[in-house]
């Protein structure tokens, strides 16, 4: 086994562990009250700027990386 995909592994778990504590940790999506003004609200307009809109990108960059690394631990080439 290449040092560079023991690193590849090392990395992958750490991502892995990161990503389910990521998921876990945010909050459901069910609409509740908010969805009977039509939901537009200050709110909603800036949930991106949000701590609840930083772990949601957190998620996408987590999971892509996740992704890639799958693929190239898979591809046996190290």
């Amino acid at each position: 086994m290449s040092i560079l995909r023991i690193i590849l592994t090392i990395l992958f778990v750490l991502v892995c562990i990161a990503l389910t504590v990521i998921v876990l940790a945010q909050e459901g999506k069910s609409a509740g009250l908010g969805a009977i003004a039509g939901g537009n609200s200050f709110w909603e307009q800036n949930k991106n700027r949000s701590a609840e809109g930083k772990i949601v990108l957190a998620t996408k960059i987590l999971a892509v990386v996740f992704l890639v690394l799958a693929v190239l631990l898979n591809l046996n080439l190290f």
